[in-house]
């Protein structure tokens, strides 16, 4: 038997998914939670540090999804969103937990939702952090939001002082990691908060290929979602370029969800607002996870 010691050791390791191997991260002790990153075609190293705080109460399952980081796949271009829940499902069997506890930010939040519809009696619970929409208009004003505060007075003067400041010369590896962070600057409440960002990187062909085969999806999703009853909490801030209207709805849609919005966070509560994030999260699945 491992002891305490042992239980709370981070592990990694490619795991046998749907066909393919996935990278996967454990650390932390406690009931057994997935971590769900965003994307599509991005990997789960930019949640921590933030999410991996969790593993004070929790046994965390990060893992990069089909085609993202160390999750490599020959095939990019026909990446489906039923292969991601395929995988998730397989991840499940092969850690043998009997149901999953579900922490999903972003396009995660959606994933889990796309999870839970095809394998509802092997979800427990739900947390969906700024999740991506799933039917209606909101990715299309989510897009739309997001790409008028990139080109904002604001983010073009950071842009302007990057280019003027020598960083590229002096220190490439500091001016490559601010081009990321100003890159994704129009996530946040502030974009001056953009800063001490972990780096990703994003595969276009997966993205591209799983947004695809979500096209026309979105009615039957919403009937499937409806008929969803396990407890979700739904964290949303109030200045996401993603429309807190989409939130709403789908809190009406689940049966069992409880939205909070976070009044100073963006896209990113993680690290806009960590505390009340993480309290948030860690009271809920303590209470979900207890019985």
């Amino acid at each position: 038997m491992e002891n305490a010691e042992d239980q709370a050791a981070t592990r990694e390791y490619a795991a046998p998914a749907a066909g393919v191997e996935l990278f996967v991260k454990e650390m932390g002790t406690g009931p057994p939670v997935v971590v769900l990153h965003g994307g599509p075609g991005a990997h789960h190293d930019y949640l921590i540090p933030g999410f991996d705080l969790l593993a004070d109460d929790f046994r965390l399952y990060f893992y990069d999804q089909r085609g993202g980081g160390r999750s490599r796949v020959r095939q990019l271009k026909t990446i489906t969103w039923r292969q991601h829940v395929a995988d998730l499902e397989a991840l499940r069997a092969g850690w043998g937990l009997e149901r999953l506890a579900v922490l999903g930010y972003s396009w995660g939040g959606l994933l889990a939702l796309l999870h839970a519809t095809e394998h509802p009696d092997r979800v427990s619970c739900m947390v969906l952090v700024d999740p991506a929409a799933g039917w209606g208009d909101y990715q299309a004003r989510f897009k739309a939001e997001f790409d008028a505060r990139m080109t904002s007075e604001a983010v073009t003067q950071m842009w302007r002082e990057l280019d003027t400041s020598g960083l590229r010369r002096r220190d490439p590896e500091a001016y490559r990691k601010r081009r990321f962070e100003l890159s994704v600057a129009g996530y946040f409440r502030d974009p001056s908060e953009a800063a001490d960002l972990t780096p990703f990187r994003v595969q276009g062909q997966v993205q591209a290929a799983t947004w695809a085969s979500l096209e026309g999806y979105g009615d039957e999703l919403r009937n499937k979602v409806a008929s969803l009853e396990q407890p979700t909490l739904i964290l949303h801030g109030r200045h996401d370029p993603m429309p807190l209207d989409w939130a709403r709805e789908l809190e009406q849609t689940l049966a069992s969800a409880r939205l909070v919005v976070l009044e100073n966070s963006g896209h990113v509560p993680y690290v806009e607002e960590p505390e009340t994030t993480l309290a948030e999260i860690r009271a809920f699945l303590k209470e979900q996870l207890s019985t």
